[in-house]
């Protein structure tokens, strides 16, 4: 028997070079894979939690404002339906029931059941967008607007308005108030008081204006904007 049938034939030193640096890149592999390994762990441990950068934005914002006149920073603090609406994430069902009874509970229905006032200051109200601002003399409500026209149509002359919410025209006729010191009334006439004071009681997450729970617009404000939508006389339900 010849010595090459007993030992393996000789490898050339080229073969013995590839060997060595295929594996010198698996081990180099491995440590590049143990690394980002170890740079993922320590990264994902060391990042904010999301409570964390919900506060830090929250600083921001405050740091970003001042008190400047009637407007205050104050202003930017949510309550409930404002936290829960504006979040990435729709409220569950049991926060926007809660938000909805809270929101009812602030309404205030005028005294005596006296709901309408004068659909002429109500049309004015709704066409004026004053107030608020940080250049008004007061906060008290006496001096603002109710800008209605900026999200609905109302009356039939008005053709410039907003589409963000709908249209208002003939609000009462729609809803066949004909008297609105008969009983039959007094479902729709609670209901559109309680809708102005405070939207989110009907709407948890409503992006209408909470006009008397914010002080927006007093009592005798809203009693005209409830003329202009629901009087008989009133433009609204005569065109």
């Amino acid at each position: 028997m010849s010595h090459q049938d007993h030992c393996p034939p000789a490898r050339s030193s080229s073969s013995r070079r590839r060997s060595a640096s295929a594996g010198q890149l698996r081990a180099i592999g491995l440590v590049g894979a143990l690394a980002a390994a170890v740079i993922t762990a320590v990264g994902c441990a060391s990042m904010p939690s999301p409570r964390e950068l919900d506060a830090q934005a929250a600083a921001m914002i405050k740091a970003a404002f001042r008190d400047e006149g009637i407007a205050k920073v104050d202003r930017i603090q949510q309550d409930l339906a404002q936290s829960a609406c504006s979040s990435d994430k729709a409220p569950p069902p049991q926060v926007m029931q809660r938000i909805m009874q809270e929101a009812m509970a602030t309404v205030k229905f005028p005294a005596a059941g006296q709901y309408l006032g004068d659909w002429r200051e109500g049309e004015r109200l709704a066409q004026a967008g004053r107030g608020m601002t940080w250049t008004d003399a007061s906060a008290d409500p006496k001096g603002n607007g109710a800008q209605c026209y900026n999200c609905h149509q109302i009356s039939k002359a008005e053709i410039s308005y907003g589409t963000i919410g709908p249209s208002l025209y003939q609000y009462g006729k729609l809803r066949g108030v004909t008297d609105p010191n008969s009983p039959s009334a007094e479902p729709i006439l609670k209901y559109t008081w309680a809708k102005i004071w405070n939207s989110n009681a009907y709407m948890a997450c409503s992006g209408m204006p909470r006009f008397g729970h914010a002080k927006l617009l007093n009592d005798e404000q809203i009693r005209h904007v409830m003329a202009l939508l629901l009087d008989p006389k009133s433009p609204v339900n005569t065109q």
